[in-house]
């Protein structure tokens, strides 16, 4: 509890390692989770199963990761982040090991479940790491870089997955385990004990009742349910379109890694291009328009490589919009509980992308059955579009032009405010922060004006 230890400044070494444990950690948990995920749709598909029930596996998977990261959240206000993120790589480890024996579709949904209670755990604060550990000024260089870290990792884990699914399945599961036990290594030891709550009081769910009668943040958090509704289509209608044109694995692998150097090679030169010309809020709207149009088009072709003109399209709307959508997110968090607040950002992903699986796979299914095989690239098209127009809505409401440009260089800070009975250290240093904390002491009953400014910097334990 941050009222019971001493708050000390994270050395400016101390922090740096945070962020390249977090840059690390990134590309092996998405080598590892696009080793298999991707793959799951073609197995068990290529073993008679039908793709209603792949689709499930996936959607259940998502629902589960994200309905739940309200756990990692809560447990990272309280304790701080590194204790649930070792523990969440070490039970997704556990869940992909046991995917490597799922031979009916009880085995696999059990074991895509103990998988995704892993995530649970780890995804919320490490999201609420990131924020912690960088500053404002910062934060659109951290996410696009994390961005490339990512999609390298998306790039290696697909290919270094069809590479293992040569022999079978479950040695890419089990070598997708072994990664994940390294993630968790490499944070137990590497890691510092960043705080990501400014205070844990007695009262569990404070930061989750906070985020939840935040409207703008959960507003925010509405929309980006439809970028997720596209985003993961990556995992199951592409590729069984591809498979379906193309004829051939081989295919899909092709595309896949097509799709993973496009946002390699194009993510931070392009984002770096419009940095200081576009906002970020209307490069993550653009982003998402973009993705809207590639789906879309796929309504109109064929054969493969106008498809692969149509994913290269997709691909550019997504590294367009997600390092951008990640910088609007932390800024709308309340930092007096970021775990909290990014668990229920998650449920974009929980939702959006459940929906986005389950349809997407159902849809497939069904357009290949009656022969309409325009139906589920026309619905991804429209779902694109009304998210952007929302985005515009709630940036002319919510999102004021000027706040991705307004001058931020005042370093964070920890301000001791008595909120009663007792001294709280709550991070401050965005105008927008301090607003904030100025409303949530005002609204406390007997409160009494803060004193001096503490030491600058993240929030550890002693």
């Amino acid at each position: 509890m941050v009222d019971d230890v001493q708050s000390l400044r994270l050395g400016e070494q101390a922090r740096k390692r945070g962020i390249l444990v977090i840059y690390a950690n990134t590309f092996l948990m998405y080598s590892g989770f696009f080793m298999v995920i991707p793959l799951i749709s073609i197995h068990y598909q290529s073993l008679g199963w039908s793709t209603a029930t792949v689709g499930a596996v996936l959607a259940v998977r998502q629902l589960v990761q994200q309905g739940l990261s309200l756990i990692g959240g809560i447990v990272a206000d309280q304790v701080g982040a590194r204790p649930p993120i070792v523990a969440g790589l070490f039970v997704r480890a556990a869940g992909f090991a046991w995917m490597a024996f799922a031979d009916s579709p009880p085995t696999l949904f059990a074991s895509a479940i103990l998988a995704a209670l892993g995530g649970s755990l780890f995804e919320a604060p490490k999201s609420a790491a990131g924020a912690a550990l960088t500053s404002p000024p910062e934060r659109p260089a951290f996410y696009r870089t994390l961005g490339i870290v990512g999609n390298t990792g998306m790039a290696v884990g697909p290919a270094l997955g069809a590479l293992l699914l040569r022999f079978e399945f479950g040695v890419v599961a089990l070598a997708a385990a072994a990664i994940f036990v390294v993630a968790a290594v490499l944070a137990a030891t590497l890691l510092p004990p960043v705080r990501v709550a400014s205070a844990a009081s007695g009262a569990l769910f404070a930061g989750t009742l906070m985020a939840l009668r935040d409207r703008r943040f959960v507003t925010f958090t509405l929309l980006v349910m439809g970028y997720w509704f596209l985003a993961v289509q990556y995992y199951i209608t592409l590729p069984l379109m591809v498979k379906a044109v193309g004829g051939s694995d081989g295919a899909v692998g092709l595309v896949l890694t097509i799709y993973s150097v496009v946002t390699i090679v194009l993510q931070y030169p392009l984002l770096r291009l419009l940095e200081g010309r576009v906002s970020i809020f209307s490069t993550m709207v653009a982003g998402m328009a973009i993705m809207a149009v590639g789906l879309g088009a796929v309504a109109f072709v064929g054969a493969l490589w106008p498809l692969v003109a149509c994913t290269v399209v997709y691909a550019v709307g997504n590294l367009l919009a997600q390092p951008p959508l990640q910088t609007v997110t932390a800024r709308l968090v309340n930092p007096i509980a970021l775990g909290s607040y990014f668990a229920i950002g998650a449920y974009a992903l929980a939702i959006g992308g459940g929906l986005g699986n389950i349809s997407g796979g159902a849809l497939f299914e069904l357009a290949t059955a009656s022969d309409r095989l325009a139906l589920p690239w026309l619905t991804f098209g429209a779902v694109g579009v009304i998210t952007a127009v929302g985005f515009v809505w709630f940036g002319r409401r919510w999102y004021p032009a000027d706040v991705d440009s307004l001058p931020e260089t005042v370093p964070a800070t920890v301000a001791h405010v008595s909120l009663g009975p007792g001294t709280v250290n709550i991070p401050s240093g965005e105008a927008a922060v301090a607003r904030t904390v100025s409303d949530f002491v005002r609204n406390q009953p007997g409160h009494t004006k803060g004193g001096a400014v503490g030491r600058a910097g993240p929030i550890v334990d002693d």
